[in-house]
Order: C-alpha cells, then sequence, then structure tokens
C-alpha cells in the first residue's frame, strides 16, 4: 500500500504541472488548480514515505515496457522512503511559497511552463528513487535533470541565466554519461541491470574501481561535490528562490541516494574506498565554506554553502563506509546515521534560508548584500525564520545540524577506540576537520545576517522593505519548526534512522540490537539540554522585553568623531570577510579594482572585490575555448555535400576494417 500510495502522489504531482498549462477561469484560478492538486499530492507523499519508514516494509513492482534493459521495476525500502520524505514535503512547502513569490500576474510569460517543470521536477524525483534497475534509475535521472535545467533557466531573458543554465546542462550530461558507463560495467560483470546484491570480489580490479570512479564522478557532480561543483553557484543563484531551494535542499541529494544505494550493493568493499569518500568530503566542506564567505550574493553564498554539508555528508558515508569493509558495527551506524540524518537536517535549513533570501529578494529587488541592511526591524518573521535556518547550519545546539554533526563527531572519536576488531586512529581526524569547518560556518552566518537584517538600511528600496505574503511565510514556519523539533528531540527519528541504515547495512547490522543508535549517542541527554537552552533562551528574551518596554530618553553615544553616522560607515560583507579571506588567499585567490584617490579634492572613488569559482574560471572555461578554437578548425569539413559525407563514412568503415584484421587471431 505504501508504494502504491508514493505512485499516486507521484502522479498527482505531474498532473499539477499539467493543469496550469490550459486556462481555466483567468490568472488566479489557474494558480490555484495546480497548488491544490500538488499540495495534495505533496502531503500524501509525506504519510506514505514516513509510513513505510515506520513499519520498515519493503515492496516491489514490475511493469512491462519496450526499453531493453528488462522491465519497469519499481521497489520502495527503507532507504527509499528517507529520501522520498525532503522530496515531497521540500517540494509541497515550494509549491505553498510559489503562490505568492511566483504568481501568474507577475510573470505571464513563463508562469505555465514553469509550473509544469515543476511538477515533472517531483515526478521525475520519486521515480529516480523507486527505481530497482538502472534504465529505470536513468529514465528518473534525465527526466530530473531536464525539468531542472528549465526551472533554472526560467527567466532566461538574462544572459547570467541562461550561461547558468547551459553551465548544468554541461555538468549534468557529463555525470548522465558516466553513468552510462558505470551501469556497463556493472551489467557486464553481473549480466543485470537491476539493483541486486553485487558480488564484485572476483572481479578484475579495473573494472572495481572503474565502477567506483564513474560513480563518483557521475554522482559526484550531481551533488556539487567539490571540484565537481563548478554548476552549483551560478544555479543557485540565479534559479528562482523555490527552485533553489528545491536544488540545494532535494536534487542534489539524489547524488548522495545514488551512491549510497550502488555502496549499499557491495558486500565488501575495499577498506580504501571509505578513506577516499572522507577525504573528498573534507576538501569540500572546507572549501565549500571557504568560497563561501568572500561572496556578496546572498543566494550565491548559500549555494558554496550547500557544498560544504555535501562534503559533511560525504564524511558521514566515508565512515560508514569503512565501518562495513571492517566489521566496525558503531562505526558504521554512528556514519550512516549521521550521513542520512544530515540529509533530511540539510533538507530542512538550506531551503528555509533559500526562502529567507527569496523573502528578501522578493521586497528589495536585489541579492547583493551590501545594498540591504536593517531589516529585522521591517521583516521581522523573514529576520527570525532565517536566524533559525543560520543557527541550524552552523550546528549549534539546540537545532538539528548539531545532532547529525554530533553522529559523525562520536563515529571518529569512536575510530579510536578498539571494538570488535582494531582501531582506526586516522578516522578521527576528521573531527578537528568539522570543527574547523563549523567555526568558518558560524562566521560567514555572522556576516551574513548583521549586514542583511541588523544595522541601518542602505538603500531607499531597503527602507521601505515589508513582510512577503502569508503563503511564503506559511512555507518557511514548517522547516523552522522542524529544525528546532529533531534538535530537540532527536529520538523522535531515531527508529526512522535505525530502519533506513539497517536496508543499507544490510548483514553488516546483524544482530538487531548491534543497531541501536541509543547505544552510542546520548540521546536523552540531548533533549535535556535542548530544553535548558530554550528555557534560558526564553528566560533572557523575558527579561530583556520587561527593559524595551521601559520609557527612556535617547542619548548620543561615544561617536568616535562621527556626529552624523550613515550607513556608508558600517562593515561590508567584503570588509567583515577581509581577514578570512587574505588568510586563505592561497586557495580563494581574490580579485579586486583598488582606485587611485588623487588630489586635494578627488572625486568619488568606489573600490570592488570578489572572490571568482576557481574550477569554473580557471579549467572549464578554458577547455571550453580551446575546444571551441578546435572545433572551428573542423569546421571546413563540414562542406554541406552528400558525396564528402559517404567518404568520410568509408574512411571510418576502412579503418575499422583494417583494425579488425590485425586484432583477429
Amino acid at each position: 500500500m505504501p508504494l502504491i500510495l508514493v505512485e499516486v502522489s507521484a502522479a498527482l504531482l505531474l498532473l499539477s504541472g499539467v493543469a496550469d498549462l490550459p486556462r481555466l477561469g483567468g490568472p488566479r484560478a489557474t494558480k490555484w488548480v495546480g497548488s491544490l492538486i500538488a499540495l495534495i499530492g505533496s502531503a500524501l507523499g509525506v504519510a506514505a514515505s514516513v509510513w513505510a519508514l515506520t513499519q520498515a516494509s519493503e515492496a516491489s513492482q514490475s511493469i512491462s515496457w519496450n526499453l531493453p534493459g528488462g522491465d519497469l521495476d519499481l521497489g520502495l525500502d527503507p532507504l527509499s522512503a528517507f529520501f522520498l520524505v525532503p522530496i515531497f514535503f521540500v517540494g509541497g512547502l515550494g509549491t505553498l511559497y510559489q503562490i505568492g513569490y511566483w504568481d501568474p500576474a507577475s510573470h505571464p510569460r513563463n508562469f505555465r511552463a514553469h509550473r509544469f517543470f515543476w511538477g515533472l521536477l517531483q515526478g521525475g524525483l520519486a521515480l529516480l528513487v523507486l527505481a530497482r534497475n538502472g534504465v529505470a534509475f536513468l529514465f528518473g535521472w534525465e527526466v530530473m535533470a531536464l525539468s531542472a535545467f528549465f526551472l533554472i533557466s526560467t527567466e532566461d531573458q538574462r544572459e547570467e541565466v541562461r550561461e547558468a543554465a547551459w553551465v548544468y546542462l554541461v555538468a549534468t550530461h557529463v555525470g548522465t554519461l558516466s553513468l552510462f558507463g558505470m551501469f556497463s560495467l556493472l551489467w557486464a560483470s553481473t549480466g543485470s541491470f537491476g539493483w541486486g546484491t553485487l558480488d564484485l570480489g572476483g572481479q578484475e580490479t579495473w573494472r572495481l574501481w572503474g565502477v567506483f570512479a564513474l560513480a563518483i564522478i557521475g554522482f559526484g557532480l550531481k551533488a556539487g561535490l567539490m571540484p565537481l561543483h563548478f554548476w552549483l553557484p551560478g544555479a543557485h543563484a540565479n534559479a528562482p528562490s523555490h527552485v533553489s531551494a528545491m536544488l540545494s535542499g532535494v536534487v542534489i541529494k539524489m547524488g548522495i541516494y545514488g551512491l549510497a544505494r550502488l555502496l549499499s550493493m557491495i558486500p565488501q568493499p575495499p577498506l580504501s574506498w571509505g578513506g577516499l569518500l572522507l577525504l573528498l568530503g573534507a576538501v569540500s566542506c572546507v572549501g565549500g565554506v571557504l568560497f563561501a564567505i568572500g561572496q556578496h550574493d546572498l543566494k550565491r553564498l548559500l549555494a558554496y554553502h550547500s557544498v560544504e554539508n555535501i562534503g559533511i555528508i560525504l564524511m558521514g558515508l566515508g565512515l560508514a563506509l569503512i565501518g562495513r569493509s571492517t566489521g566496525r558495527r558503531d562505526l558504521l551506524m554512528l556514519g550512516m546515521a549521521g550521513c542520512l540524518l544530515h540529509v533530511w537536517n540539510h533538507g530542512l535549513f538550506k531551503p528555509l534560508l533559500f526562502f529567507g533570501a527569496g523573502a528578501v529578494l522578493h521586497t528589495t529587488q536585489t541579492r547583493e548584500m551590501d545594498a540591504l541592511g536593517g531589516l529585522a526591524g521591517r521583516m521581522p518573521w523573514t529576520a527570525g525564520l532565517f536566524l533559525v535556518g543560520a543557527l541550524s547550519i552552523c550546528g549549534l545546539p539546540p537545532f538539528n545540524g548539531f545532532v547529525s554533526e554530533l553522529f559523525i563527531y562520536l563515529g571518529f572519536f569512536r575510530g579510536l577506540l578498539t571494538v570488535d576488531g582494531a582501531s582506526y586512529p586516522a578516522v578521527a581526524l576528521g573531527a578537528p576537520i568539522l570543527a574547523i569547518v563549523g567555526a568558518l560556518a558560524v562566521a560567514c552566518f555572522v556576516k551574513v545576517y548583521g549586514v542583511v537584517f541588523l544595522g541601518s538600511p542602505r538603500s531607499s528600496a531597503v527602507a521601505s522593505a515589508q513582510e512577503p505574503p502569508l503563503t511564503m511565510r506559511s512555507a518557511m514556519a514548517p522547516l523552522a519548526v522542524a529544525c528546532v523539533g529533531i534538535g530537540v528531540a532527536p529520538f523522535l527519528v531515531a527508529r526512522l534512522l535505525e530502519h533506513a541504515v539497517r536496508t543499507w547495512g544490510g548483514e553488516s547490522l546483524s544482530p538487531v540490537r548491534a543497531a541501536d543508535i541509543e547505544a552510542w549517542v546520548p540521546l536523552g541527554w540531548l533533549t535535556f539540554l535542548g530544553l535548558a537552552l530554550i528555557l534560558s533562551i526564553g528566560v533572557l528574551f523575558l527579561r530583556f522585553s520587561r527593559v524595551w518596554g521601559r520609557s527612556t530618553a535617547r542619548s548620543v553615544t561615544w561617536d568616535c568623531g562621527y556626529a552624523a553616522p550613515t550607513p556608508r560607515m558600517q562593515y561590508t560583507s567584503s570588509s567583515f570577510a577581509k581577514i578570512l579571506v587574505d588568510q586563505f588567499s592561497w586557495v580563494l585567490h581574490p580579485k579586486g579594482e583598488q582606485p587611485q584617490i588623487r588630489g586635494f579634492f578627488p572625486t568619488t572613488v568606489k573600490r570592488h572585490s570578489w572572490v571568482e569559482d576557481r574550477v569554473l574560471g580557471e579549467i572549464i572555461h578554458p577547455l571550453a575555448k580551446a575546444l571551441e578554437r578546435l572545433c572551428a578548425r573542423l569546421r571546413p569539413l563540414q562542406q554541406g555535400k552528400l558525396q564528402a559525407y559517404l567518404l568520410y563514412v568509408f574512411i571510418i568503415l576502412g579503418i575499422l576494417l583494417i583494425w579488425g584484421a590485425l586484432g583477429a587471431p
């Protein structure tokens, strides 16, 4: 029954996009018909997925079709259900958010196409997670990739949007080609495209590593793993904000799902695979947060934090893989539980942050942090909800980001212990890396919140800002509640995590009692400390509210000689982050324009600095230009004459015949 309900919900989401294509009684009716269908489908999908997780049930279904590679095999197990929950939950809230953010009256040119691809994206994501063979998986993967491309390019009249969309399209199809190669190697080894147990122990080493390397490229490109992240900042920054939330909170997690599903099918993976995932995760999370600190664009900054959090998730997966390779059930459980819980947590606080950034953009028409300021007094609900997301992404208690990172911390520390086997002290090196990333994330979001929401407005548009429509705030509130709920009461999701981890670990977690999260994580103490922190914050709030309520006289403080302060005297995002950017300039390579000030009465000048993505600017763009020059040299071969093309065919056939003759026994 849960599988059937998930299929019905996916069908409703597809129908919601189609329902907006015809004109049904004007823009207002068009907006609400599709939205209502999508909300019903999302609610049904969340309920069915949680049901499957709670019961730890598994179901499968096979549908005949004419595509090669077998029937359309679908299945639902706790691991699939775990990834389905954010698909439907974030997708439903995104539908609610876009009612106020992307209405047909303000966007008549692209509203219907946008809603069609929004429904198609969610349907493709559901098919991808339910797929139980390579052909069905790639079918859902391509539906997801193409619908995301059209959503990113919604405002294709802007040049930067078109460029970001094309970079994404090239990256996602390079990833798809890698997955074609991976499934081909699997078929050559097993004779099937099915998602089943893969005994690759007797295979050649090159084939085993070939499968793993192609999986890292294909799934890593989708996940935004550094240095394969080059498409992500531009796409997240230029897409509509609810699309950015879906990309960051859900779509990039499909790379994690594909990698986790593949690794779950290999009973004895090499130990070096886990170490490599740990290393790649560490590079991604450190690099992501460093590039985030140097950004001035609010949405681009949030995009780089997605790269950071994918690194944290991958470190948990690497730890779990080490536990599986060595028989350390504690490392497996803590690593995989931290990995999966951070998938959920990032799928909560990152959409919340993108929704908040979208609310700021909706009312001020700018993403540049240096043009904002003082929004907390004008948008208190948005500021408060954004603050919850900021504290969560920094991994501070009592919010959800702290819990999932604690799982991974405990796994790193247990690597020092000799439990049911040898100890692995090198694993513990991941703990200081996570600590550094957490400290840098706090510095980054102190900058963001201080520059955007505190201080004084830097423009008239910001000074007249007001709260976004109720539907947008209503979409943000459940995410904030979930961030606090998981942080304060992690025991509520502990059993769901165990069911998903057992599905991934298989026989590695038998007997069942060895898969008990509470045996290694003090969930009760987390709840007690979380409630104590919330109570303390409440007491402080009441205390200060009494002070604020009193009638007080206003007077200037020590003004350092500035009797008439202006917004120009505030810290900007670049000045706030300058120390850290300079400290890591060997990684970031910051650029800037330093004007020369001459004369006793110089004219007005401006200083501008920025941090570009080095992979895109120093590797991808030069390679693309070199390829363009090569293609230009080959252009004379396009004669436009049938005789010339037939000659090319005969030449290639001749080469192949000679090659075959030389290789014949």
